[in-house]
């Protein structure tokens, strides 16, 4: 009797537990991927124009035809994830090739074209090998060219490893460089040589051996410890975990330098193997640059922060000067900068930063330069009069023997120097707003990233005009403006144009450059070509794009700066490439045209698009591009998506300016919220949401400032009679993610949302995000304001969260989708949460890319498009 009960006991505990698991899988189901509608297929289908390069010389073209997107099977291919690098173990480099699969060469003179007989298959590749190529005066890039135009080169990825190819630009002819295996997993994988007949790479060693193995015993715990010495790190992805994480860094990021000769194959090693975090030649070809990284590493800080060595090597290998050996910085430099200074010792400040080598343009010595820095206020060894000292340019001439001879000393933080000939530079100086500082020095700030990036918080800059060879010069302020984006006031930049070296300088004639630069204005941009008087500080306009197209400086033609090529494009007609002459004006039916594409997408052209300039209730001037469906009639009043990332800055002026132009070709790709337009909604597009404020304290009204932003966007779409406002969603990607979620949390403007791969807890990002400088126990009342986590008992409208389930973005953890999914639906909230196998923080495969759209369309018609009309309120 005992038995049966014991027996029934069990079979209804084994059918419970079944029944638990059929709806645990039906609530979390992994479904096949969806596509979107067949007019938004039909556009993410169409092969995109090719990307041009322009030779050095100036006398070819190279026309690089790519595919768009990735397959999810090419996503699937192995990854390792450490140290913050995504290497794919089969071929040693990054986890996705580049995707160029065919090249031809085009002359500019007589238009013939050249098609190049590429491998079969090819995944082509020229990562930061072309970094001496590129046109000469700042145009082209990419293309592989040697400084001379004579030679290319490339990358083909295959399944077993990264092989380097090698063409004559006059025939195109091109051969693999037998025995030359690529390490591209880290580092710079390959450059040019000064002397046009060499290539610096990075070869996998010889005789490596097999992958470590992991030993599937742990052998003990991993332990991490920390006394008193404060690292405040974002919350960086990928990083290492433990040993076995270390072997697989060490294993795959060690390479064996080499110089490949172009015209035998000859390889020939230079030193022994190492982690090699950059190297570049001195433009003599007798000297590299070398940087490495070693043991100790740390488990919260990727490679970037892994102690290096920087060195000055010969030809051979054979170590010539020691310029530092920087230890482990897990805090990657945070506090280095204005306001910072105090958080860090003597030696952070004085460890060399900015180092390069200076482009000579004769027969100069190799000349190594650097940047340390200088606590201010504190005299220390310095004079009185140099207590205000930031920064000082240092310099040390071949043989690298003795003292280095002081340059210059800033009285900011030192930006950069672009250089001129004959000892002349610009040189920039930079002071961050008052707060926890800066980054860390020689950091590129990108517009995507939650950890301290984006926006427009800058501080005040200068630029000054030095001749580093005659001191007797006194330098002289060329420029003194606001560092953060003041867009209408920007000069431009010094077009640059290359030496036979490979060396870049600024073009010059006597005392006169030559500027580029978007020209901003409250049309949108119309990007112009000064010249430039370095004596009186007076720009003369000789080409500026006119107000019914986008047309574009790429390079000069000559030295004399006649004539020069630019890239044109209007609303209707896709983007191609003309030669124009100083004086001919703009339209003029003189210009040459270099390239013919065809319109990729012509159902497209029927979209209309226009500015739209409004006010925030506080007075701040707000705009959008408005997009209308193809088939869209006056007076029709539409479901309305407004998509949107906050931007922060410093006073209203400069948030109230526009951005780009209304005259742009109008395509479509990715997963493009501009799709919506296709299925007959109104989009306004790049809504700008400006928080407005102090540095450190613009944050605090953040909830506040987007409301007002939003709806005064929503309250300008009503007026124009486009916008029905019963029937507004809201979207953003990222900080965009972030807003939108508030705004459903804090205001009843939208129907509902799509939220992409964003941040919802600030609690989770406790050391700043974005541009917010304070620490969470430094501004916690703001943190928590600013979290809709914390609301999440308030958000009631719809909203679909996506997010891809590799996401490399710091501070956008997976995570933060998955808490808020839970708080929602432990709320009794409106929500559905969809991830992306494999995918980062940009969504690539297509299958990804269909599915995402399919998901957006079908919440928002469901949501916003199917709701009824309303009178207006």
């Amino acid at each position: 009797m005992l038995a049966t009960i014991q027996s029934r006991r069990c079979r209804t505990s084994l059918v419970v537990t079944f029944v638990l698991l059929l709806a645990a899988l039906s609530a979390a189901a992994q479904t096949p991927y969806q596509k979107p509608p067949k007019a938004i297929l039909d556009v993410l289908n169409t092969p995109a124009p090719p990307q041009v390069s322009l030779s050095p010389t100036n006398d070819r073209m190279m026309l690089m035809q790519s595919t768009s997107y990735p397959s999810i099977a090419q996503m699937a291919e192995p990854m390792l994830r450490i140290a913050g690098l995504r290497i794919n173990p089969n071929t040693n480099g990054p986890r996705l090739a580049q995707r160029v699969f065919a090249l031809t060469l085009k002359g500019i003179a007589d238009g013939k074209e050249i098609k190049i007989a590429v491998p079969p298959n090819a995944h082509i590749g020229f990562g930061s090998g072309g970094g001496r190529g590129g046109g000469p005066f700042g145009g082209g890039g990419g293309g592989g060219w040697s400084p001379d135009g004579k030679h290319f080169a490339f990358t083909n990825t295959t399944a077993g490893g990264i092989d380097l190819w090698i063409g004559t630009s006059a025939t195109g002819a091109v051969r693999k460089v037998v025995g030359a295996r690529l390490n591209a997993a880290y580092g710079e994988a390959w450059q040019w040589m000064p002397d046009n007949r060499t290539l610096l790479v990075q070869l996998v060693p010889a005789g490596r051996g097999r992958p470590p193995a992991e030993n599937k015993v742990p052998i003990g715990p991993t332990i991490q410890e920390s006394f008193g010495k404060a690292a405040q790190v974002p919350t960086y992805e990928d990083l290492l975990q433990n040993a076995h994480d270390e072997d697989l860094f060490d294993y795959y990021a060690t390479s064996q330098l080499a110089l490949v000769n172009v015209a035998t194959g000859q390889i020939t090693p230079i030193g022994k193997p190492a982690i090699f975090v950059s190297s570049e030649a001195a433009p003599d070809g007798q000297h590299f640059l070398v940087v490495t990284n070693h043991k100790p590493y740390t488990y919260i800080a990727p490679a970037s922060t892994f102690p290096k060595e920087i060195e000055v090597w010969d030809r051979h290998g054979k170590l010539e000067h020691k310029l530092a050996s920087i230890p482990l910085t897990e805090n990657g430099g945070r506090g280095f900068g204005p306001g910072g200074d105090q958080a860090v010792d003597d030696a952070t400040l004085s460890r060399p930063r900015f180092y390069q080598w200076r482009p000579n343009t004769g027969a100069e010595p190799a000349t190594l330069l650097w940047v340390v820095g200088v606590r201010a206020g504190n005299g220390g060894t310095e004079s009185a009069r140099d207590a205000q000292v930031r920064d000082r340019l240092l310099a040390l001439k071949a043989p690298f023997q003795g003292q280095a001879t002081e340059l210059y000393k800033t009285e900011k933080r030192f930006g950069g120097v672009t250089w001129g000939e004959k000892g002349w530079a610009f040189l920039r100086e930079n002071e961050p707003p008052p707060g926890r500082g800066g980054q860390a020095a020689q950091t590129t700030p990108g517009d995507d990233d939650e950890q301290g990036r984006g926006g427009g918080q800058g501080g005040r800059g200068k630029t000054l005009l030095v001749n580093f060879d005659d001191p007797a010069q006194k330098p002289r302020v060329i420029w003194d403006r606001s560092g953060q984006t003041v867009r209408y006031s920007d000069p431009g930049t010094p077009v640059l144009r290359h030496l036979p070296n490979g060396g870049r300088v600024f073009w010059q004639q006597g005392n006169t450059i030559l500027l580029s630069g978007n020209g901003a204005s409250p049309e949108g941009d119309r990007p112009f070509l000064d010249k430039f008087d370095l004596t009186t500080l007076k720009a003369e306009r000789i080409f500026r794009c006119d107000d019914k197209s986008y047309e574009s400086f790429v390079t000069l033609l000559d030295e004399n700066a006649t004539r020069f090529i630019t890239r044109y494009e209007t609303p209707t007609a896709p983007p191609n490439y003309y030669v124009r002459t100083v004086g001919a004006m703009v339209g003029s039916t003189d210009k040459q045209a270099l390239t013919k594409f065809a319109d990729p997408t012509p159902q497209l052209r029927a979209i209309s698009k226009q500015l739209v300039k409004y006010k925030r209730a506080d007075g701040v001037d707000l705009s959008c591009t408005l997009y209308l469906p193809p088939d869209y009639k006056a007076g029709t009043r539409l479901p309305t998506v407004v998509w949107a990332y906050p931007r922060e800055f410093e006073d209203a002026a400069a948030a109230g300016e526009v951005s780009g132009s209304p005259n742009r070709f109008t395509t479509i790709s990715g997963m493009s919220e501009l799709f919506f337009v296709l299925q007959g909604y109104a989009v306004l597009e790049n809504a700008t949401m400006p928080i407005v404020g102090t540095a450190r304290t613009v944050n605090d009204t953040f909830v506040e400032q987007i409301v007002a932003a939003a709806k005064a966007a929503i309250d300008k779409a009503v007026e124009m009679g486009v916008t029905d406002r019963n029937r507004v969603g809201v979207g953003g990607h990222s900080y965009g993610a972030f807003m939108t979620a508030n705004l459903l949390a804090h205001s009843d403007l939208f129907r509902a949302g799509i939220a992409r791969s964003g941040a919802y807890n600030r609690t989770l990002t406790p050391f700043g995000f974005q541009n917010e400088r304070r620490t969470f126990w430094e501004a916690a009342d703001t943190y928590e304001k600013m979290s809709p986590f914390w609301f999440a008992h308030k958000l009631k409208e719809p909203i679909l969260l996506i997010h891809g389930e590799a996401d490399d973005n710091s501070g956008t953890f997976p995570i933060q989708s998955e808490r808020l999914y839970q708080a929602l639906k432990g709320n009794g909230g409106n929500v559905r949460y969809v991830t992306l196998p494999l995918e980062p923080h940009g969504y690539t495969a297509k299958e990804s890319l269909m599915h995402t759209l399919y998901e957006m369309v079908t919440w928002f018609d469901k949501h916003v498009k199917q709701l009824p009309a309303t009178a207006l309120r």
